[in-house]
């Protein structure tokens, strides 16, 4: 007999009840020009409308809200490339405590004034050359924070879950659902989600084809540690998949497929020429799966746009090239 999974679909839908009346209830977006280019009914679940621009107030959210009156009282420590960061720099502020957030020194400029603009204190490291999370866990215990990491722990992927949840409540059944891969979070969370909800749907992860670590850790059985991949998806770019996420998305994620960042800046053209909406590039990328032609299509499909944050000078940048 298998062993229970760490987060089940009761924490799923006790994390929506938190999250009520905090985070989004963010639209489902469909397109006929869309659905005639690939052949298929397309549901975009729309998270770059989110709180902070993307899905991370979720999980962030939830995990400080079941954290203790003392440890509030203490402060919140996290780690992360940008919206992690915002998102609990937020959740912080939502629940009247403070936030201390290590972020790369390379981080969007845009997701680091966020960050600050949401009140919190900002430490900086090169992502290439430190471990962001030994950093973390040292700067939680010394300055005696609470640390939420970005997505190997319970409460956080349970929160991100509830993306998958309200978009399979308005869809109904889907044949398969595309979900950006980073840590794995969202992905683990929307994988009990759906699973629970429509054994049958197929759920696919996407990830940069620069930092692959979570389709070669799928395919070998073992979390796998790769380069810290340099690709556009800033929000994805990581070298290995997290302890929790990996037991997670080991049992219930079917596959993961691989896009360039070329790809990317293509599904974000046509996200903002063709639907009307702004994808930061690891926000984009299940979307750059679908049109790329990575995958047999069934006939419904489920794409969650995982963030929006990303400054009109960059934009305009990738946009040109």
């Amino acid at each position: 007999m298998a062993a229970a999974l760490p987060v089940t679909f009761d924490d799923i839908r006790e994390a929506a009840v938190r999250l009520d009346g905090v985070a989004h209830r963010t639209p489902v977006l469909t397109s006929r020009t869309l659905d005639a280019r690939v052949g298929a009914e397309v549901f975009i679940k729309c998270e770059n409308f989110q709180r902070v621009g993307a899905f991370k107030i979720r999980g962030a959210y939830n995990a400080a809200a079941q954290l203790t009156p003392r440890q509030l009282a203490k402060g919140i420590a996290a780690y992360s490339s940008g919206n992690h960061a915002q998102a609990t720099a937020l959740a912080a502020r939502e629940l009247g405590t403070s936030a201390v957030i290590l972020m790369p020194e390379d981080a969007p400029r845009s997701k680091r004034e966020a960050t600050a603009g949401y009140g919190a204190e900002i430490v900086t490291y090169d992502r290439y050359t430190e471990d962001r999370t030994a950093l973390g866990e040292a700067l939680a215990e010394e300055r005696g924070l609470a640390l939420i990491p970005p997505y190997d722990h319970p409460h956080v992927i349970a929160g991100q879950g509830t993306a998958a949840l309200e978009l399979l409540d308005e869809t109904g059944p889907l044949d398969a659902l595309l979900v950006p891969v980073g840590g794995g979070g969202l992905i683990a969370g929307s994988a009990v989600a759906a699973k629970a909800l429509h054994p049958g749907v197929r759920v696919v992860g996407v990830e940069p084809e620069a930092g692959d670590d979570t389709k070669r850790s799928l395919e070998s059985g073992a979390r796998v540690t790769v380069p810290v991949p340099r690709t556009i998806a800033d929000g994805q770019a990581l070298p290995t998949p997290g302890e929790i996420t990996f037991t997670i998305n080991q049992r219930l994620v079917d596959a993961v497929t691989l896009v360039t960042d070329e790809e990317i800046i293509d599904a974000m053209r046509f996200a903002f020429e063709r639907l009307k909406i702004v994808l930061e590039p690891s926000g984009a990328t299940a979307l750059a799966a679908l049109l790329a032609g990575r995958l047999d299509l069934p006939p419904r499909i489920g794409v969650i746009a995982s963030g929006g944050n990303i400054d009109a000078e960059r934009f305009s940048r990738l946009m040109s090239a």
